[in-house]
Order: structure tokens, then C-alpha cells, then sequence
């Protein structure tokens, strides 16, 4: 079921399926969200927990015991339940169910808003621990984004902008195991905030960055100035990724984990960026999109 909020500039669906954005518009009637093309990618902004990316032959030891996840975990596969909604915001929860814990061994409950402010959209995450164990998790966004906004430009018109200058080495995805190789580069920035865009870019995958300097980034074109820009605070990495078949659109991906690396045991507590919630605890993470 779709669920549409709105406010003075802008509109937004979001799916009970995921709890997933499925549309960004501003009053121009552009959709700022991509719509899920199966000739390059299906989904539109998928909510990642309680992994992001994959696991080693999509499993894991959790507790001494082996599960079976797929990639990017349970929750966008879940049906939310809404539990708060007006015009301009709407929030949707997810409990664990026998489904669920199947996969994931946990009680949990994880909270998902959408507030619509000015020109902008921002998606919060709440995952609190209801069971009796410490509970291991990661959470992520997986926002895509069209390209070009306007007829007359192509995809290579527009740049990936940072608000500081960074200097990274992007580790690579293996492309068919999904894992990350931390030994191994794939990109590179040297005190620079601007990757002009390339379909290349992402023939090997996604590039991921940690511990940036920055908390935004930008998404935009050198012709008309037009994009999203978003601040991720409180995410310590960032994938940027499109598909290897030149897709017309940019995900921009605030992560606070990762795929399994390539050096990492399959143990599930142990895997990079892991955050672990006290029994009662709860976190939560937020991002928000602009339109600019």
C-alpha cells in the first residue's frame, strides 16, 4: 500500500512494502527518485537492515547457530505497519516476526519516519532491542536518484560534491562474491571534493567511503545547478553506486556497516561497522534529502 504525504513544495509516496520511498517531487513534477527499472536495477530506496550489502555465501553465525540472509537483510521484504501519519510526515514499524527470525534470531522493533520540511525529505531510522540478548545490527539507506533532470543533459553533466576536500581510498567489491576487499583500491579521491560522473565509475560496483570529512553530499548538475544533495551525520560511511549497465541514476547510500570483507570470519557480531544494542536499548539514525 502507498502512502502519500505533501506539504507546500514537495511531494513523497512511500511503500508499507519496506517501508520504502518510492517517490521525491517537487513542485516542478520532477521525480527525484528512481523508479525502478528491471533493466537496470528494480528497487527505488530500500531500507538495509539488519545488514547492508551481503554476506559470505549469504550466511552467517549469530550466537554459535547458522542463518540464511540475503543481501541488504529482512526488512525490505517485510510489510511495516503505520503508526503515525499526517499530512506532511507518516511512521511505519516494523516488528520481529517468525519470518523475521528465521534470519535474524532477534526481537526487535524497527521504526522507520518520513518528514517532508521545506525542500527536503528526511528518512529516520529507530531499531530498538525488545529482547533479552545484546542484538548486532547495521543499518542503511539506499535512496536513487534519475538523471539527468532536464532534456538537454547527460548523465556525464553532472558531479558528485562534497562540502570538504577528501582524500580516500575506496576499497573493492567483488563482483561476484559481493564481499569487500579492504587490501585492495578500487577509487580514489587526493584532496578533492568533486568526482565528475562517469558510467565507469561503477562497472566494479559501488564506491564506499568511511569516515569522510564531510556530512553532505551533493549530487548535481554543472549545466543547470539542478540535483539532491543530502546530509548523513551520524553515518560513518557512504556508499555511491549505479548499475554496471549505465543506468540513469546515482544512489547515494549512508551506511553504518558494510558487506562481509574479504579478511572477516563469518561470525556476525564481528563484521565491520557492527553497531549492538543492550536489551531495552534503542538508536537512531537519520538523513535528509534536499532538493537544490
Amino acid at each position: 500500500m502507498l502512502i502519500h504525504i505533501k506539504n507546500e513544495n514537495e511531494s513523497a509516496a512511500i511503500d508499507t512494502l519496506g517501508a520504502e520511498l518510492v517517490s521525491f517531487m517537487g513542485d516542478d513534477g520532477f521525480e527525484h527518485i528512481w523508479q525502478g527499472d528491471k533493466t537496470y536495477w528494480g528497487g527505488h530506496a530500500p531500507v538495509l537492515f539488519p545488514i547492508v550489502g551481503a554476506l559470505r555465501d549469504n550466511r552467517t553465525c549469530i550466537n554459535g547457530e547458522w542463518y540464511e540472509m540475503k543481501r541488504h537483510g529482512v526488512a525490505r521484504h517485510e510489510e511495516f505497519t503505520v503508526t503515525e501519519q499526517g499530512e506532511d510526515y507518516v511512521t511505519l514499524q516494523l516488528t520481529a516476526n517468525e519470518e523475521t527470525k528465521k534470519q535474524y534470531p532477534f526481537d526487535f522493533v524497527l521504526t522507520v519516519s518520513y518528514y517532508l520540511t521545506g525542500s527536503s525529505i528526511t528518512t529516520k531510522f529507530t531499531v530498538k532491542n525488545a529482547d533479552t540478548k545484546p542484538m548486532p545490527f547495521c543499518i542503511g539507506g539506499h535512496p536513487g536518484f534519475n538523471i539527468p533532470i532536464q532534456s538537454d543533459e547527460i548523465f556525464e553533466d553532472y558531479d558528485i560534491v562534497f562540502e570538504e576536500k577528501e582524500e580516500q581510498k575506496c576499497p573493492t567489491l567483488d563482483m561476484e562474491s559481493c564481499l569487500i576487499d579492504f587490501e585492495k583500491t578500487n577509487f580514489e579521491l587526493d584532496d578533492t571534493d568533486t568526482i565528475p560522473l562517469q558510467h565507469s565509475l561503477f562497472y566494479k560496483d559501488a564506491l564506499v567511503f568511511e569516515n569522510l570529512n564531510s556530512t553532505c553530499v551533493s549530487l548535481k548538475s554543472r549545466q543547470s545547478g539542478r540535483g539532491v544533495m543530502m546530509e548523513f551525520s551520524g553515518f560513518p560511511m557512504l556508499g555511491i553506486w549505479s548499475a554496471a549497465n549505465d543506468g540513469p541514476y546515482v544512489a547515494l547510500e549512508p551506511w553504518t556497516g558494510c558487506a562481509t570483507a574479504v579478511q572477516e570470519d563469518d561470525v556476525f557480531e564481528k563484521k565491520h561497522g557492527m553497531r549492538t544494542l543492550q536489551p531495552g536499548e534503542e538508536a537512531e539514525y537519520a538523513y535528509t534529502v534536499f532538493e537544490i
